[in-house]
């Protein structure tokens, strides 16, 4: 670059007065450039609406030998045999002696006892003190009685737990069943959607192959918890989402008038006034919202955050396709068609899965509103049952916002990215000779729920590159990745003084998964990049994944509550706060 000079000064200034050409983009965007804003081609608009996946290429198949034609069918079923390999390895792995250990584990002493409540009376029935040695015992004991108890969360997770049980009885291996199976699912949706908005099968399927690696999801996905069954459902939410986008998107582009040379030009009418019509993706995806909501009430902020993030998509369509005024064109014909895909089933949702309450009579405060402090008041003429529920979830809303009972391993969302606090679920130390302990200085055996350390390490780097990628070069991938971490990360920060868990954090998991793997897809190259570039990227990448599946192999044995001699428990407490 030359020196500034007073003449280059002179005729940058006069550069900066001349005349635009026609078609030059506006001064912020040259601006922006220089910070990495890229330069965009002009493109068929039908395109840009809808851009096409990649061919793949077949010589990784003709490289072991099969033809041409053959290449060409193996690279086609490799969008789906790719994701249910990673799958099926995620689920042998989570289901490989789920049964261990052979105890009621944290809070698996709620809802795997609320679920089978749930399948006896419709509703949370009481257990004895002493319930959680009976459950385990020889033979198992079902010390559980019709009095109602209070619980503090929505019933549709502990349903779902209650399938597993109807099953394989009430036992370790059958309250974890179903949230075993949810956890392999998971693996299976981030290939799939990470195929989609990545538009590569290798980066999906490595989203998928990340989570399936990741030890606090591994952890949950073996316990009878909550909060992996929230995560199941807002990760099928932003898939529906995502196809909703995509089909939409191609209505629009069918709809546009072609020019001369064969291109779609953007038309105002088109994008302006075009109804976007039927959107059963978009009410599935309202739905799979409802349910995470009715397992715990943390599912309403991705609710919201959502909606806002599909509306915002309709109205950058709309832009593409031509509108003049994008957001009131949205605000007119898709704002409450959103509204009612979203809002309106997953409230309709959410109280269906309070239907074993109100169905029954012994659930707690389902008779509140016939007693006389419910008799009172401006709203009598609601159904008792509806003002009972209503009285019900207050009370739950004032325990959840005042809880701050101190807790040992409680911790502040500031640490959870770098795991500063996991939560260990089953501790015990058997000596030599007992529980498969055959070192003389005696085991430690723990289910620690701990993600995987260079994963989550590797993931703060991936969310900076992904806010740069929103920020400077407008990728929307980055955004909506960006957008359901806040939703499962920020508003923690809300209740810094309630006492809370770095495990809530499994809910956005998913997602840092999905930034990694765009990081990492950065790392490899962009397509059209030097062999050299590409290899010395592939070679880094694949490091780091390696590493990542080490960690993971590392720390398994406190994944899993294998005995390990107590030395090798020290030396994996990499720091002190996580003893």
């Amino acid at each position: 670059m030359g020196r500034v000079t007073s003449d280059t000064t002179a005729t940058d200034a006069a550069a900066q007065h001349a005349p635009e050409p026609p078609g030059a983009p506006p001064v912020w965007q040259r601006r922006l450039r220089r910070f990495g804003l890229p330069v965009r081609p002009q493109t068929d608009v039908r395109t840009r609406l809808v851009p096409a996946f990649p061919e793949p290429s077949g010589r990784l198949w003709a490289v072991f030998g099969a033809g041409p034609e053959a290449a060409a069918r193996l690279t086609r079923w490799a969008g789906w045999a790719g994701p249910l390999l990673v799958a099926l390895f995620a689920g042998v792995l989570r289901f490989w002696n789920l049964g261990s250990p052979r105890k009621v584990i944290f809070d698996e002493t709620y809802y795997p006892k609320d679920a089978w409540s749930l399948l006896q009376y419709g509703y949370e029935g009481t257990w004895a003190k002493n319930a959680n040695d009976a459950l385990v015992g020889h033979p198992p004991e079902l010390l559980l009685s019709p009095e109602h108890s209070y619980v503090v969360h929505p019933p549709m997770g502990k349903w779902l737990i209650a399938l597993g049980e109807g099953v394989f009885g009430m036992n370790p291996f059958g309250w974890r069943f179903m949230v075993a199976l949810l956890g392999t699912l998971s693996v299976l949706l981030i290939c799939r959607i990470g195929r989609r908005l990545l538009r590569s099968t290798a980066l999906g399927c490595l989203a998928g192959a990340l989570l399936a690696v990741d030890g606090l999801h591994f952890v949950m996905s073996r316990t009878a918890l909550l909060d992996l069954i929230v995560m199941f459902w807002v990760v099928a939410a932003f898939g529906c989402l995502l196809v909703d986008r995509d089909r939409t998107r191609a209505r629009l582009a069918a709809a546009l008038p072609v020019g001369p040379d064969g291109l779609a030009r953007p038309d105002e009418s088109v994008g302006d006034r075009m109804r976007l019509g039927w959107r059963p993706w978009r009410i599935a995806a309202g739905l799979c919202l409802g349910l995470s909501a009715a397992t715990k009430w943390n599912g309403l902020y991705y609710l919201a955050a959502f909606a806002v993030m599909a509306v915002l998509w309709d109205v950058a369509a709309r832009r593409t396709a031509g509108a003049r005024r994008p957001f009131r064109s949205a605000l007119r014909r898709d704002v409450l068609p959103a509204f009612g895909a979203t809002v309106v089933v997953a409230v309709a949702t959410y109280l269906a899965s309070w239907s074993g309450w109100i169905a029954t009579k012994g659930g707690y405060y389902r008779d509140w509103a016939t007693t006389p402090e419910g008799r009172t008041g401006a709203w009598v003429w609601v159904p008792d049952w509806l003002r009972s529920l209503w009285h019900y979830q207050t009370e739950v809303y004032s325990f959840h916002t005042g809880l701050t009972t101190p807790h040992t391993y409680q911790s502040n969302p500031w640490s959870w990215l770098v795991l500063g606090r996991p939560v260990s679920y089953f501790y015990e130390d058997p000596k030599a000779g007992q529980d498969g302990c055959t070192v003389a200085e005696g085991c430690a055996r723990e289910v620690l729920a701990l993600g995987t350390p260079l994963l989550w390490w590797a993931a703060c780097f991936a969310l900076l590159y992904v806010l740069y990628r929103w920020l400077f070069q407008r990728d929307w991938r980055a955004g909506a990745i960006l957008c359901a971490v806040a939703a499962g990360y920020l508003p923690w920060f809300l209740y810094q003084e309630r006492t809370i868990f770095l495990f809530y954090a499994v809910v956005f998991v998913p997602f840092l998964c999905l930034a990694l793997a765009m990081m990492i897809g950065a790392i490899i190259g962009p397509p059209g990049s030097t062999e050299r570039r590409r290899t010395i990227g592939a070679v880094g990448a694949g490091v780091l994944v390696l590493l990542i599946a080490w960690n993971f192999i590392y720390f398994y044995p406190l994944y899993t509550g294998m005995p390990i001699p107590k030395s090798a428990w020290h030396h994996r407490m990499w720091f002190d706060t996580w003893v």
